[in-house]
């Protein structure tokens, strides 16, 4: 699964993207995508968890 902190940069340069193309239904595309990958961000914990599995411990 992707964190949160993937899909809300993703979706930052989408928009950074649909400004400065001066194709308007490009834009509209890229705009779309941003605010579903937006919706998909919003319901994940803030912080993203590490690539451990949850019950690896951290004993040497």
């Amino acid at each position: 699964m992707l964190g949160k902190t993937y899909l809300t940069k993703q979706a930052s340069l989408l928009v950074e993207f649909a400004r400065t193309t001066s194709n308007s239904e490009l834009s509209a595309k890229l705009i779309s995508k941003a605010a579903d990958l937006k919706s998909q961000a919003d319901p994940l914990p803030d912080k993203d968890r590490g690539l451990k599995a949850p019950d690896v411990s951290s004993d040497g």
